[in-house]
């Protein structure tokens, strides 16, 4: 069976998300996940990769990119809070201090807002680095997962709508 055929256990509805649900992670920026990002993307920037250079700059040493940050925020969202099936509207990220290979950050997320009417919920991220440092603070607005209501009665009769 393919992986992207697998049926996967989706995330919590709004109707099963409360306001202040928080979750924490601690991600390491480790160098296959700088190489994976820098190769996909073809992304040269001398800040994030050169040494000899990144010593010339304010930085000192080689930072890591912005999105992979907001990457860690997004596959957060898809794999836990919400969780699978949810979709990121609208995301908003400020970057307060730099971030370099090998930290260790801890990513604190919480629901600030539920809006039933938009189907919408608001998280507000903030990570710290090992020195407690707030590095970044975000606001997304997620959509979690969702049934129709043609699915649900396919499931409860057996039916598997994804064959």
């Amino acid at each position: 069976m393919k992986l992207l055929d697998q049926n996967t256990k989706i995330g919590k509805t709004i109707e099963e998300l409360e306001e202040g649900e928080s979750l924490s992670l601690t991600e390491t920026i480790e160098d296959n996940q700088l190489l994976l990002y820098l190769g996909l993307t073809n992304d040269a920037n001398p800040l994030f990769i050169q040494h000899s250079y990144t010593k010339q700059t304010e930085y000192g040493k080689p930072l890591v990119p912005s999105i992979m940050l907001m990457g860690t925020i997004s596959s957060t969202v898809s794999k836990h809070l919400p969780g699978p099936g949810s979709n990121i509207v609208n995301f908003s990220f400020n970057l307060i201090e730099p971030v370099y290979h090998y930290e260790t950050l801890t990513f604190h997320f919480e629901i600030i807002k539920i809006d039933k009417m938009k189907d919408v919920v608001t998280i507000s991220v903030t990570a710290h680095n090992f020195k407690e440092e707030r590095v970044l603070d975000s606001v997304l607005m997620v959509r979690p997962p969702k049934i129709s209501v043609l699915e649900e009665t396919n499931e409860e009769e057996g039916d598997d709508v994804n064959e």
